[in-house]
């Protein structure tokens, strides 16, 4: 399903940063767009900065079901600061309804993860492959091994040297003797 990325460009707060961007809704079934303006209210601009393909895999149907139960289930959208001098400051790369495919891409510290609260037609559409695709593994318990591993003593010597005392006990120190 395309979704149109809707972000928002606002004062910065310091004088280092001009700007603040950030992504603030998706439009499920948006044509193409290349940063065009939707809206502007005062300093605050809102672009349709890029229309992405949301894809879901039949493997990640767990992950789609732990977002669909979170208290806001949301789309994540994957951004990246772009190359270009002259052109926007972000590329959107991405986007997914996989909480656990965005950490993926929040564990490189490279890219922008924002979180984007789904519309009820993307709930349903999202729900409605999970209910379609979704197997419930059954739960395996694993079961211990009955070798005994307590007969083999592991690391008390080097076998080649024969020793005629306990190998646990500590050296002692021959009476007459200092080193």
């Amino acid at each position: 399903m395309p979704l149109g990325v809707v972000i928002r460009r606002t004062p910065g707060a310091t004088r280092w940063a001009k700007w603040a961007w950030k992504a603030i809704a998706v439009l499920p079934g948006a044509a193409d767009a290349d940063w065009r303006e939707i809206r502007r209210e005062g300093d605050a601009v809102e672009y349709h900065a890029a229309t992405l393909t949301l894809e879901l895999h039949g493997a990640e149907t767990d992950a789609y079901l732990h977002g669909l139960a979170a208290r806001t289930p949301s789309i994540y959208v994957v951004l990246r600061e772009s190359d270009e001098v002259d052109g926007p400051p972000l590329d959107a790369v991405l986007v997914t309804a996989s909480p656990y495919e965005a950490q993926d891409y929040a564990d490189s510290g490279e890219e922008i993860i924002e979180k984007v609260p789904m519309t009820d037609g993307l709930m349903a559409f999202v729900q409605r492959f999970v209910d379609t695709h979704h197997v419930e593994e059954e739960f395996k318990k694993r079961r211990r091994d009955r070798v005994r591993t307590d007969r083999v003593e592991h690391s008390i010597g080097d076998p080649r040297i024969h020793q005629l005392n306990d190998v646990y006990t500590a050296p002692q120190v021959r009476k007459g003797r200092m080193n």
